[in-house]
């Protein structure tokens, strides 16, 4: 791929933005927009060790209460795997209203088909290492 840095910062915002998009609790809530977003044939590795297909992940947000929590998203890394598929990778740390810390190291793969950037597949894992990082504005690899 032989995109500019531009380009790769654009790409990395618009990811981004589709990522945390689904971070928001309004979105979560409404299986039209999380449909929108997953692709047919998405699936999920939780963190918490179940399998989701894109029928269960709709489900199981829209049942989402909302709480006290704070997500904050930190170490964005964009790594395109394909002309059409992107990997994000980035950290996670959910603070919690009694001032608990879950720290969360997150991968997801994009798919650009012809109704743009859709989520093929995301995955989470408990990481030990505590807390994230300050927040920062994420890298863009570009790979030959």
């Amino acid at each position: 791929m032989n995109e500019t840095t531009a380009d790769c910062s654009n790409l990395l915002g618009e990811i981004r933005r589709l990522e945390e998009t689904l971070h928001c609790h309004d979105t979560r809530r409404s299986s039209a927009a999380v449909e929108a977003l997953l692709t047919e044939d998405f699936i999920e590795f939780g963190s918490s060790g179940h399998v989701y297909n894109q029928r269960e992940m709709i489900e199981l947000l829209a049942q989402e209460k909302e709480d006290d929590t704070t997500l904050v998203a930190t170490d964005y890394l964009l790594r395109p795997i394909s002309a059409d598929a992107l990997l994000l990778t980035y950290r996670t740390c959910r603070r919690m209203a009694n001032g608990s810390e879950r720290s969360v190291l997150r991968s997801s793969i994009w798919q650009r088909g012809c109704g743009g950037w859709k989520m093929l597949f995301h995955q989470g894992t408990v990481s030990p290492d505590g807390p994230a990082a300050s927040e920062s504005s994420g890298a863009c690899l570009i790979m030959p």
